[in-house]
C-alpha cells in the first residue's frame, strides 16, 4: 500500500503516462485572473490513484512564479517558494552559466521562456492514446481559453519515435528511480526517498525540503493540510513538485557524422561496428538500451530494460567497460561517488541528486529506421527535432541544477579534466577549461576522442510548480 497521498498528487509525477502515445504541452498566459480561477475550479485534473489505461485522456497543470503572481498569490507567499523557482531559469547570467545556456543556447535565442518572448504563466499538459484523440482533446480545451481568461503562447507538440528510441537512436527512459513508499519492486540502490520528488515528505536527509507554507489566516476555510513539520502553518507545497522543462534540439546528423569520421580507417572507409561501439561508449548503453557494464562488447537486446547494476559492483571501477565520462555514468554515478566509491555511503550520496524524468521527443526522425548508416546517407530536410525534457524534483538547485552543472557540463569529473558529457555537454567547461574531449579508459592504454562539437542546444525552458490537487483548489479560491 502506498504511503503517499496519491489522490492528491497529479498523475504525471508518479506514472509518466507511457501507454499514451499522444501528448502536447500548452504554454498559457493569464489575462483575467477571476475567469482563470473559475476555470481552474472546474478542471478535470488526473491524480495518481491509478496508472491510466490505453484509452484514457489525462490532463495536468503547473505554474511559473509569474503565473502565481497573476493569480493573486501574495508576495509573502511567493517568497516562500524555492529561490531557483522564484528567480527563473533564464533571467540571470549566473543561472545561465550553471545550466550551460551560453552561445546559441542562450535565452536570447530561445523560442519561448527567454527575455524576448512572452513569459508563460501556466503549463497545460495533455495526453491521449493517439494523435487524433489528442487533437480533439486539445481543440476542446483551446475553445474554452477565451472564456477562461487565457491566451495561448505556444503549443509544443510531441512525437512517439519508432522502437521507443530518442532521436540519436538509443532506447530512452530506462533508468528511472523508484520512489520509497510507492514502488515495491525496485532494487534498494535505486529506491529514493519520496521527499526528493514530492514536497511534504521526508527527503534523502530524513528532513522536509523547504516548501511554500502559509499562515492559517491565509487559508481560512482549511483547504490545505497542516504542515507535518510546522503545525502552526498550512502546507501549500504538500503533494506538489517543481517541474523543470527544457526544449532541447538534437543535431542528429552532426552526431553520427562526427562519430563516423572518428572511426574511419586509414583508407578513409567507414567502419560501422567501430562507429556503433564508439557511440555506445559515449552513451553508456547500446541502442537497444543494454548497459555496457553487463555487455561491453556487443549489444544484447535481452538486457534492453536492465537498470539493476552498479559500477564498482559490476567490476567496472576504472571504466574499462563503461567509460567514466559516459552520459549515463555522469547522469547517475550510482556507487562511483566520493568519499567511498563502491560503498553504501557512495550510493546514499547519489540519492540526494536524483530526478524523475517525464520527457517526450518532438519532430520527425531523420529516418524511420533510426539506423546510423541511413542517417548518414539521408538528406536531412525534415526540420528541427529533439526532446522536451521534463523532470520533477523537490529541490531544483540540489537536484537538476547540480546534475547539469557538476556532472554534465563540468570537465572535472571523477578524475577527468577536459571531458564534459559527450552527448549533451555544453563544451563551455562550466567556467573551467572547455570540454569537448571523450576519454575511454583502457588497460594498458586509454583512447581519447577530441574536438566534440555541441550536439544538443536549448530552444526554450522554464521552472514550474505543479501543485497537489488541494493546493490547486486553494489557488483557485484566492480572492
Amino acid at each position: 500500500m502506498s504511503l503517499l497521498q496519491i489522490d492528491d498528487i497529479q498523475g504525471i509525477i508518479l506514472h509518466g503516462y507511457g501507454k499514451l502515445a499522444g501528448a502536447c504541452f500548452v504554454l498559457l498566459r493569464i489575462s483575467n485572473a477571476n475567469q482563470t480561477k473559475t476555470w481552474l475550479q472546474a478542471l478535470d485534473i488526473r491524480n495518481a490513484t491509478s496508472r491510466p489505461g490505453e484509452t484514457e485522456r489525462c490532463m495536468n497543470i503547473a505554474f511559473t512564479r509569474a503565473g502565481l503572481e497573476a493569480l493573486g498569490v501574495t508576495e509573502t507567499i511567493r517568497q516562500s517558494f524555492s529561490g531557483e523557482f522564484c528567480e527563473g531559469m533564464s533571467v540571470t547570467e549566473h543561472r545561465q552559466r550553471i545550466l550551460g545556456d551560453v552561445g546559441d543556447s542562450s535565452p536570447q535565442h530561445w523560442n519561448w521562456g527567454g527575455p524576448t518572448t512572452p513569459e508563460p504563466h501556466m503549463l497545460l499538459m495533455l495526453y491521449a492514446p493517439n494523435d487524433d484523440m489528442l487533437a480533439s482533446f486539445l481543440s476542446g480545451q483551446q475553445a474554452g481559453f477565451p472564456r477562461a481568461g487565457l491566451e495561448q503562447i505556444l503549443c509544443l507538440e510531441t512525437k512517439r519515435l519508432p522502437f521507443s528510441k530518442e532521436h540519436f537512436g538509443f532506447s530512452d527512459g530506462v533508468a528511472q528511480p523508484g520512489i520509497d513508499g510507492f514502488d515495491t519492486d525496485t532494487p534498494a540502490h535505486n529506491l529514493i526517498a519520496a521527499g526528493e520528488f514530492i514536497l511534504g515528505y521526508a527527503n534523502a536527509y530524513g528532513q522536509y525540503t523547504p516548501r511554500p507554507l502559509v499562515l492559517p489566516g491565509s487559508d481560512p476555510t482549511g483547504i490545505l493540510p497542516v504542515a507535518a513539520d510546522d503545525t502552526a502553518q498550512h502546507d501549500l507545497g504538500k503533494n506538489g513538485s517543481y517541474l523543470v522543462f527544457r526544449q532541447l534540439s538534437q543535431d542528429v546528423p552532426a552526431f553520427w557524422q562526427f562519430i563516423d569520421e572518428k572511426t574511419r580507417g586509414a583508407d578513409g572507409a567507414s567502419h560501422p561496428d567501430a562507429r556503433l561501439k564508439l557511440a555506445a561508449k559515449m552513451v553508456g548503453r547500446w541502442p537497444s538500451g543494454a548497459p555496457l557494464v553487463k555487455t561491453p562488447n556487443a549489444d544484447a537486446p535481452a538486457l534492453s530494460q536492465d537498470n539493476d547494476f552498479l559500477y564498482y559492483g559490476s567490476d567496472d571501477a576504472y571504466g574499462f567497460k563503461c567509460p567514466v565520462g559516459a552520459h549515463i555514468r555522469r547522469a547517475n554515478p550510482r556507487d562511483a561517488l566520493d568519499p567511498e566509491p563502491g560503498s553504501a555511503r557512495s550510493i546514499e550520496v547519489g540519492k540526494r541528486h536524483r530526478i524523475l524524468r517525464r520527457g517526450r521527443a518532438y519532430g520527425a526522425p531523420v529516418v524511420k529506421s533510426m539506423e546510423p548508416a541511413d542517417v548518414l546517407t539521408t538528406d536531412d530536410s525534415a526540420g528541427e527535432r529533439g526532446l522536451h525534457f521534463l523532470c520533477f524534483n523537490s529541490h531544483i538547485g540540489r537536484q537538476f541544477e547540480f546534475i547539469q552543472h557538476t556532472w554534465v557540463n563540468n570537465p572535472k569529473f571523477d578524475g577527468l579534466y577536459e571531458d564534459d558529457d559527450p552527448l549533451i555537454g555544453d563544451r563551455n567547461g562550466a567556467g573551467q577549461k572547455p570540454g569537448g574531449c571523450f576519454t575511454m579508459q583502457g588497460d594498458p592504454l586509454r583512447m581519447r576522442v577530441t574536438g566534440l562539437p555541441r550536439f544538443v542546444r536549448v530552444r526554450g525552458g522554464a521552472y514550474f510548480f505543479m501543485p497537489g490537487l488541494r493546493a490547486l483548489r486553494f489557488l483557485a479560491s484566492l480572492p
